[in-house]
């Protein structure tokens, strides 16, 4: 995508939660982890590339020790559907008998999170809580339910706030929708 479509997408797109309504929102998720994990002293994991606006500013509000990576699963790259899952990046801090925190820009079928969750446990995580910023409703039972919610988005392929558009707009403070064709 050349900057030309990717600003014809951004300028047809529909405003669907205001940079204010997102920053209440990771506000209430903080709210939420921390009377959760404080007392623990947790691995938080950003799932790149989508989570990391969103890890990145719940991170800055959260008041109490943790360890930080991140890890790299994904089953979109540049297309919007997903596919097979690919994993790229394993975390590098040990998990074995933590608590880990994944934290993840949208909850969509539900798939990557559930495998990613898995797997840490798999690995010797004592739990493993998911947040992520935006659980899509799109109506199927999925695999996973995260533990802390941003906010819901219509079932349309939404952007901003981390969640790309053909690689564009993930720096978005708001979170919009693409137009729809009829």
């Amino acid at each position: 995508m050349d900057r030309q479509a990717a600003q014809a997408m951004r300028d047809g797109a529909e405003l669907i939660h205001s940079a204010e309504a997102v920053q209440a929102a990771v506000d209430r998720v903080a709210q939420a982890v921390s009377e959760r994990l404080a007392d623990r002293y947790p691995l938080v994991l950003c799932v790149m590339t989508g989570g990391v606006v969103f890890c990145g500013q719940l991170l800055t509000r959260l008041n109490f020790p943790l360890d930080f990576d991140y890890l790299h699963a994904t089953r979109y790259g540049a297309e919007t559907q997903g596919g097979k899952i690919s994993w790229r990046s394993a975390p590098w801090t040990p998990i074995k008998g933590r608590s880990v925190l994944v934290v993840d820009d949208i909850l969509d079928e539900g798939i990557t999170l559930a495998a990613v969750k898995n797997s840490l446990l798999r690995m010797g995580a004592a739990e493993v809580l998911t947040a992520v910023f935006a659980d899509k409703d799109n109506g199927q039972v999925k695999p996973i339910r995260a533990d802390f919610v941003g906010l819901s988005v219509p079932d349309r392929f939404v952007f901003g706030f981390g969640m790309d558009a053909g690689g564009a707009w993930r720096n978005l403070p708001a979170i919009y929708a693409m137009a729809t064709t009829t």
